[in-house]
């Protein structure tokens, strides 16, 4: 009984120890950008030696996965079969854009990071997957004409992208309702058919 409960107290300590590693990471990726960290950094951060970040981790692949996992476990993209209750392509465009521009809004810090340094890596397939997916999500209540357009998917994939919304948020200062009107205007625009 005695050994059960050392071993259920020590895998409890690792598992704090791995929590502890990840989230100075996330911290750091955060504040100083993914390829500024380092791991003496994490270590420092997460009061652990580098030996110790090496032992829960044995490469930075291992360490980038588990953060990205639970970075966005803990911020959840925005679901946009949510969406599709909504069945007018302006209302249902309009509440998207609200969801993601508030999405993009909590993880500004985070996203600005990573997306400069690491847009194209592996991890982040996931993310850009369920951007495609909500073009689509937001393209099916539009006629036809408009969803054979690929106009139309350009200019949705445009107004919901982190770099569209931080361009109109942070860099010309409008606010998020600023935002959505010209995203819907500009994608009206792109729509041949719409009413």
């Amino acid at each position: 009984m005695k050994r059960t409960y050392h071993l259920k107290q020590r895998a409890e300590g690792q598992n704090a120890t791995r929590q502890k590693i990840i989230k100075a990471t996330i911290e750091l990726h955060q504040s100083k950008g993914l390829a500024a960290t380092t791991i003496s950094d994490i270590a420092g951060r997460a009061k652990v030696g580098k030996v110790t970040v090496y032992r829960h981790f044995p490469n930075e692949t291992a360490l980038v996965s588990a953060c990205s996992g639970q970075y966005f476990e803990r911020h959840p993209l925005p679901d946009p079969d949510n969406w599709r209750d909504i069945p007018g392509a302006s209302d249902r465009l309009r509440r998207g854009l609200r969801d993601t521009y508030a999405y993009h809004l909590a993880t500004e810090p985070m996203m600005n990071r990573i997306l400069a340094e690491a847009r194209d890596h592996p991890l982040m397939a996931p993310y850009h997957a369920h951007w495609r997916g909500a073009v689509k999500v937001l393209e099916e209540p539009w006629p036809s004409a408009a969803r054979s357009s690929p106009c139309l998917k350009a200019a949705l994939a445009l107004a919901l992208s982190f770099d569209t919304w931080y361009l109109l948020a942070r860099t010309q200062c409008l606010s998020n309702d600023q935002a959505i009107d010209m995203m819907l205007q500009l994608v009206q625009n792109c729509a041949p058919g719409a009413a």
